[in-house]
Parts: structure tokens; C-alpha cells; sequence
């Protein structure tokens, strides 16, 4: 129901041994995501473009072996590797674009199972690479359990992949039938979205709901009910999709977060969902995104 969310690959979190991966790059059948500077090199040359790759492809990009993250095993035992390369994407030969996630996602680039592998590659990978050194010691870091987990050479210092929890919430005026929607400066003409924020370290999911809802809009939260998550691999954040009961209704935006937030009726989310397909004035996020789901579930709650 929401993009990234597809991946069936085996992980075998559980059972791996520390020769995987090297195995791995060695096996023909094996296929990988090459990733430079955080977007998917894409093959270009065929009828639609291709983002899982074989080795030969990989042959003219400087793969980045020693950061490459093993993600798992699909149904046939094929092993999929999310694979950092160090060419600059203008430098790519010239039936390869590399394009970023949002175009990818968007753009319906990757089948629906092979962008869940892709969004947990990246994110892997992302983080394998911002810890190359060791944060007590500063010596080198040596990827372990086929780049599952990283471990310093010198103190034995060892690091374990980033997730990053966002509550994204919509705010509903149940007595007036309708819901609170904000608009962020840095989001395309028109659209609004629901609020969010990230969970702060000690804090649960519904008071950070509570926070961020009242530090954005003023308004104050009473009850607050989960119904759905989704990856967000820019780079490792979980979106972690809430209904909020409204206690208050008048709206005291922060000026700074939000250039725009007001209550919608049902028949204007309607018509923006719709507009998030093309029609209107003010749209809503994309269908796939988390915050499309949140208002769509609403609307049929009713039906």
C-alpha cells in the first residue's frame, strides 16, 4: 500500500557467516544496485530502464567492494548487493544514468519488489559509508556479516545499521469532519501534506506526535492511534503513520516550518488526492508516499 515496502529478499540476518559476501561477488547469477553518490545507476539502453545490474556492468565504474553491502537471497537464491561506486554520474558510459530515488520512486522505475530491495541497499549503504572509522577510537572500521555490521580493527568497537523514526501524523477534527494539513516551503506548488517530525531519543511515538504537531500548528493532540509505516531510504528513515484526535482547533503555525496550515473538509482531500494525479489547485503527495495513504484511509473509513 506504500512504496518501499516490497522487499521479499531473504536477509538470513541470522545465519551468516563472514565469507558471504566475498562468495557472493564471486557467483555469476549474483545481481546488484551500483549506487553513486546516493542514486541508482540505471541501464538505459533498452526498450525501459534497468536498475539491477550484473558484474560486467559494474567493470568500468570503480566498484567500492570493501563498502558493498549484501542484502539478501530472492526466491531463486540469487544474492542481491547494493554496490557503492566511485565514478562521478557524468563520467558514466553513456547507456548508464544514474538517477535519484525520488525520480526512481516516482517515475515507477523498479518494480514494486525490486524497490523495497533497492531502498534497504541504499539505506545500507548510506550508513556503511559514514562509518568507514571507528567513533571511539578513529581507526579503520571492517564491514562484518556481509556489511550488516561494521567493526574496528584497533578497539572492537562494532556499529550496527541506522534507522531513523519519523512520526507523520494526521491530525483529525472528528467533531467537524475534517483534517489539518501543512505546507513546508521546500514542497512543489500547491501541495500539503500531514505534519511530521522526527522522534526524539526518550521519547514515545505519541508524544512525539503531541510535540510536533503543537510545536508546528499550535494545535494539541489527545488521542493517538498507529496504522501504518514506510521506509523512507533518503537515507534511513522510518515513517511511522498515525491518526491524532484534535483537542484544540485554533491554528498558531510556526512561521519558519510552514508557510501554510489549515483544515481540510473531506471534500478537499478528496479533490486533492485527485490533483495528486493531475487536476487542480492544491495537490497531495503522490500516491505510494505514506501521507497519501493517511488521507486516502480516512476519506474510505467513511464508505
Amino acid at each position: 500500500m506504500v512504496a518501499f515496502s516490497s522487499n521479499i529478499l531473504d536477509s538470513r540476518s541470522e545465519y551468516r557467516t563472514e565469507t558471504e559476501l566475498d562468495d557472493a561477488l564471486k557467483e555469476p547469477t549474483t545481481r546488484y544496485f551500483a549506487i553513486a553518490q546516493g542514486k541508482l545507476v540505471m541501464r538505459v539502453d533498452g526498450v525501459a530502464p534497468e536498475g539491477l545490474l550484473a558484474a560486467p556492468d559494474l567493470a568500468a565504474m570503480q566498484p567500492q567492494n570493501a563498502d558493498a553491502v549484501l542484502i539478501g537471497w530472492d526466491r531463486d537464491n540469487v544474492a542481491f548487493i547494493a554496490m557503492p561506486v566511485a565514478i562521478e554520474a557524468d563520467d558514466l558510459p553513456e547507456m548508464y544514468k544514474a538517477i535519484d530515488t525520488r525520480s526512481v520512486y516516482r517515475q515507477a522505475l523498479l518494480t514494486e519488489e525490486k524497490l523495497g530491495a533497492y531502498a534497504q541497499g541504499t539505506s545500507l549503504v548510506s550508513w556503511a559509508l559514514t562509518n568507514r572509522f571507528c567513533g571511539t577510537c578513529g581507526c579503520a572500521m571492517t564491514p562484518k556479516a556481509g556489511g550488516y555490521r561494521r567493526s574496528c580493527q584497533a578497539c572492537g568497537h562494532n556499529v550496527f545499521p541506522r534507522t531513523d523514526p519519523v512520526a507523520i501524523m494526521l491530525i483529525v477534527d472528528e467533531a467537524n469532519d475534517r483534517c489539518l494539513l501543512g505546507r513546508s516551503p521546500h514542497f512543489a506548488p500547491g501541495m500539503y501534506s500531514c505534519l511530521a517530525g522526527f522522534i526524539e531519543p526518550g521519547e514515545t511515538i505519541e508524544d512525539a506526535v503531541r510535540r510536533e504537531t503543537r510545536e508546528e500548528s499550535g494545535i494539541r493532540i489527545d488521542r493517538v492511534r498507529y496504522h501504518a509505516s514506510q521506509p523512507w531510504p533518503m537515507p534511513h528513515t522510518l515513517m511511522i503513520g498515525v491518526y491524532a484526535e484534535a483537542k484544540s482547533l485554533d491554528i498558531a503555525r510556526d512561521t519558519v516550518e510552514l508557510e501554510d496550515c489549515r483544515w481540510f473538509s473531506r471534500t478537499e482531500t478528496e479533490a486533492m488526492l485527485s490533483t495528486a494525479l493531475g487536476q487542480a489547485d492544491a495537490s497531495a503527495p503522490p500516491p505510494g508516499a505514506i501521507a497519501h495513504r493517511l488521507m486516502r484511509d480516512w476519506l474510505d473509513w467513511s464508505r
